[in-house]
């Protein structure tokens, strides 16, 4: 029996307080389709695409084929490979999100230059919907300017993130769901712009020092579901996120088995956080083996594609090892020293964190301290060095370190969870907050692990979010969750 699929094309209008939502009648046996427009302004718009499989058994690939009127193309597209013949517009999986579970979604985003509509829409061969008509454009009635729109990404990072988002249903009615959005101008983004170091802090480009806050993903290879754009959307909008890490496992399934695909799908998701104004901070995830040497000609490899593709962005940071652990900060210098040029080659702006000894905590998880680093740093500049903790595990003598250490290095907390090392157990509330309160007082910009929904005492997500596709509210937050959303949701101090 032929599986059916169903194509969503969803978003929102950013029309004064006005939401567009159409439902329209399909033949016989297909799905429901809506389609509404994310973002809008007089010369073209952005829109999402979810493909899902309503059956129980998996389908392995899929392609959505567009027809656009003349005058109107698309430019650019993310978590998806764009192909264009004259008006007709091909997208298929961009390797990672080929394969939808049983009852699963993946989701992907372009932009059109013009306001024509699709006119029609197939997806593996079957009719989705027809589409008429133009967009309404934005208040402002123009595009939103930035220094440049990559291929991927939205029109611009200072771009609100889509506002209302419509919900496709099988009644004749769909319903919009309303999400809140900033102004154009006001994310971390386009506020700070490109990032440096000046002396111990991470300053904005003014030289204003700054803190960014935000989540690090777990594996992306593990919860590709996790990290859609209606959960970047989440982050951005609902918790006030300045930051997303991209954790890439090198090892364990991760870049070591596909190369060409956590590439790509390390690169989407760059150009999804800057859409929605967010810091982008890819994580090379080292972890067993220990010593980042081992993955030396990986790193150049991988680090030369990355900087050389996110070059002209002003939202990327780049972690050069996770968790060293098991060799010493000479070895440590020694990889980076190595790794950094390659980066420098290409993205000579780019702020580079480099991993500590004990899985990066400065040393004192293996009996050393930051002196070791203090008397011998890293011969580059406008770099940082990474510090990692778990509360309930790690105490005051770690925040001790910390303190000691903030005096002359520039430290970045890229990863940090409320529980045990062991990524699970209890929350330690206490422990969470006297950590969070001295990273405010030193403005030590952070990440907390994880934005996920596995099951365990780390997750920010409770299990079956993610398939659930809802990120926003508490109702879907784990106690580790709904602890670090309150403090990441309050003001900057930008």
């Amino acid at each position: 029996m032929k599986r059916s699929l169903k194509v969503v094309l969803a978003s929102a209008f950013a029309v004064a307080t006005v939401s567009a939502a159409a439902l329209f009648a399909l033949p016989a046996g297909a799905e429901a389709a809506s389609f509404t427009v994310t973002n809008s302004w007089s010369s073209g718009y952005q829109a999402e695409i979810t493909v899902s499989n309503p059956a129980s058994s998996a389908i392995s690939t899929w392609k959505v084929e567009l027809t656009l009127p003349t005058g109107s193309t698309v430019g650019q597209a993310w978590n998806a490979t764009l192909a264009t013949a004259g008006q007709n517009v091909t997208f298929t999986p961009a390797g990672w999100n080929a394969s939808i579970a049983g009852g699963a979604s993946t989701s992907f985003g372009f932009i059109v230059n013009g306001a024509g509509r699709p006119t029609s829409c197939t997806v593996n061969g079957q009719a989705c919907t027809g589409v008429t008509g133009s967009p309404a454009t934005s208040a402002a009635g123009s595009a939103p300017t930035s220094a440049a729109a990559p291929a991927g990404a939205s029109p611009s990072a200072t771009t609100a993130s889509p506002s209302p988002s419509a919900t496709a249903t099988a009644s004749p009615t769909a319903t919009a769901s309303p999400t809140p959005s900033a102004p154009a101008g006001t994310t971390p983004l386009a506020i700070n712009g490109q990032l440096k170091v000046c002396g111990t802090n991470l300053c904005n480009a003014a030289g204003k020092k700054i803190q960014l806050r935000g989540v690090s993903s777990h594996g992306i290879h593990w919860f590709p579901s996790c990290y859609t754009g209606t959960a970047l959307d989440a982050l951005a909008t609902d918790w006030n996120a300045d930051l997303f890490r991209i954790a890439m496992y090198v090892q364990e399934g991760g870049y070591e088995s596909d190369p060409s695909g956590l590439t790509g799908q390390v690169n989407q998701l760059v150009d999804m956080a800057e859409a929605r104004g967010m810091y982008a901070l890819i994580d090379f995830h080292v972890l067993n083996p220990g010593d980042p040497n081992y993955n030396l000609a990986r790193a150049k490899e991988f680090f030369a594609a990355v900087a050389a593709r996110n070059a002209t962005k002003k939202n990327v940071i780049y972690e050069i090892a996770n968790e060293p652990n098991g060799v010493g900060w000479a070895g440590i210098k020694s990889y980076a020293e190595q790794v950094i040029p390659v980066i420098r080659a290409n993205d000579p702006d780019g702020i580079v964190v480099v991993g500590t000894r004990g899985w990066s905590s400065l040393g004192v998880s293996e009996g050393s301290s930051s002196a070791e680093i203090i008397s011998n740093p890293v011969n580059a500049t406008n770099i940082m060095y990474a510090f990692h903790f778990y509360a309930a595990s790690h105490k005051d003598n770690y925040r001790a370190e910390v303190t000691t250490a903030a005096a002359s290095l520039p430290l970045f907390v890229t990863e940090f969870g409320t529980v045990s090392a062991s990524g699970d157990g209890a929350v330690d509330t206490a422990g969470t907050n006297a950590w969070l309160d001295l990273l405010d007082r030193l403005k030590i910009s952070y990440a907390n692990w994880n934005f996920a929904d596995k099951s365990e005492g780390s997750s920010i997500l409770k299990p079956g979010a993610c398939a659930a596709g809802t990120f926003a509210g508490t109702s879907v937050l784990t106690e580790s969750g709904q602890l670090i959303r309150s403090r990441i949701r309050t003001a900057d101090d930008f």
